[in-house]
């Protein structure tokens, strides 16, 4: 159907303002990234906005020589692989029984779970707990702790409530156990809603930083937001070693911006392979039969 000049307009106005808000998101990290590129004295004397002035590699070289901010990124990619695979999975076996109508006390369970996101455990019990199970300086306080996530939970729960019950009849009638429905016929059915979950936990443990602050105490299982941290509250530490070589290609302000970029971009890189399940995933529940 051809588009009339009023439908015209109101497409290249909508166009129009998610270019514009699309370039404000990306417009800060575009600015780090010229900082991070620029020359020691044009980034301090604030000419940089958008592009580099004075350009150089020397912060990137030296974040990637920094042995410590790779062995972070390691633990982060580590807890982020390991938590997001683990906290799927426990998820949906959470979610299966409870999007089925014969489960009988399913409404009481529901209940009870969903106060827990009303009542979060004060942070002293939950500390104490976590040191009572032996965690304390481990990789697993950072992922056990928080393996289901009710909401993500209950999203993966009103997507399998969303699938035909005869189905599940058909395979049982094939000789099906609930195990073979829930990996057989509801996992491949599930692509949005799991990619979606999956990224909303993967951003939750890449970003890990309250639980390390308060379980780990070696510096080398530190995840990348506390090693950022560390560097952003005294960046001379980041920068020492090519500071007393005499290495001026860059300075405390530069490396804040190539750090930060560093601790980033490769959870934003995510994103692109699961777009297309992404809005798809996130509509559930705002159609209503």
């Amino acid at each position: 159907m051809k588009q009339t000049y009023g439908e015209k307009l109101f497409q290249a106005v909508n166009y129009v303002f998610l270019a514009a808000a699309a370039g404000t998101m990306l417009m800060p990290l575009v600015h780090l990234l010229a900082v991070s590129l620029s020359s020691p004295i044009a980034a301090d004397s604030n000419h940089v906005f958008l592009l580099p002035v004075e350009f150089t590699w020397g912060s990137w070289e030296h974040i990637f020589q920094n042995k410590g901010l790779w062995s972070s990124f390691g633990v982060t990619v580590y807890i982020t692989v390991i938590g997001t695979l683990l906290s799927m999975l426990f998820s949906m076996l959470t979610a299966f029984p409870l999007a089925r109508k014969e489960f009988l006390i399913r409404k009481p369970i529901m209940l009870g779970i969903i106060i827990t996101m009303i009542f979060n455990a004060p942070m002293i019990p939950f500390f104490l707990t976590v040191r009572e199970l032996g965690m304390m300086n481990s990789l697993w306080a950072l992922i056990l702790p928080g393996l289901i996530g009710t909401f993500n939970m209950i999203i993966i729960r009103t997507f399998f409530m969303g699938i035909p019950a005869e189905l599940d009849d058909s395979a049982r009638i094939d000789g099906c156990t609930d195990a073979g429905i829930l990996f057989r016929i509801y996992l491949p059915l599930s692509k949005p809603v799991l990619a979606t979950v999956s990224l909303f936990y993967a951003v939750g443990y890449w970003n890990t930083f309250q639980r390390a602050v308060l379980f780990i105490r070696d510096p080398n299982k530190w995840p990348l937001q506390m090693k950022l941290r560390a560097y952003l509250q005294s960046p001379e530490e980041l920068a020492a070693v090519n500071l007393v070589l005499g290495d001026y290609d860059f300075n405390t302000t530069t490396l804040k911006a190539a750090t930060i970029l560093f601790a980033t971009i490769p959870i934003i890189l995510v994103y692109p392979y699961l777009q297309k399940y992404f809005v798809k995933g996130s509509m559930l529940g705002s159609l209503k039969e």
